[in-house]
């Protein structure tokens, strides 16, 4: 069984910075791609950063510029360190991977819990 775990939300100011960061465990062959969601409410979720196993990345426009997704792929971890935050980053920021297991079975698309930032004075 695999999972995601995610840490590394809270409160911060506008300007300020946060790192959100992802661990995945369990039967775990390859990790094709990890990266990160968000859900504001109200709002469906929407696509912030996602980086591949060959290094490649994308971010939304909207983050472009102010956050950076890294990965180390020996420990199966994704960071995102968002920078120049702004009230309407404010949402549940998810962790998202793309894993097939030992057992040859996916790959399947795998979701954390949730993490929630908030951009406020």
């Amino acid at each position: 069984q695999v999972q995601l775990v995610e840490s590394g939300g809270g409160l911060v100011q506008p300007g300020g910075s946060l790192r959100l960061s992802c661990a995945a465990s369990g039967s775990i062959f390859n990790i094709n791609v990890m990266g990160w969601y968000r859900q504001a409410p109200g709002k469906q979720r929407e696509l912030v950063a996602f980086t591949t196993s060959g290094g490649s990345t994308r971010y939304a426009d909207s983050v472009k510029g102010r956050f950076t997704i890294s990965r180390d792929n020996a420990k199966n971890t994704v960071s995102l360190q968002m920078n120049s935050l702004k009230p309407e980053d404010t949402a549940v920021y998810y962790c998202n991977a793309i894993i097939t297991s030992n057992s040859g079975r996916g790959p399947y698309n795998y979701w954390g819990q949730g993490t929630q930032v908030t951009v406020s004075s």
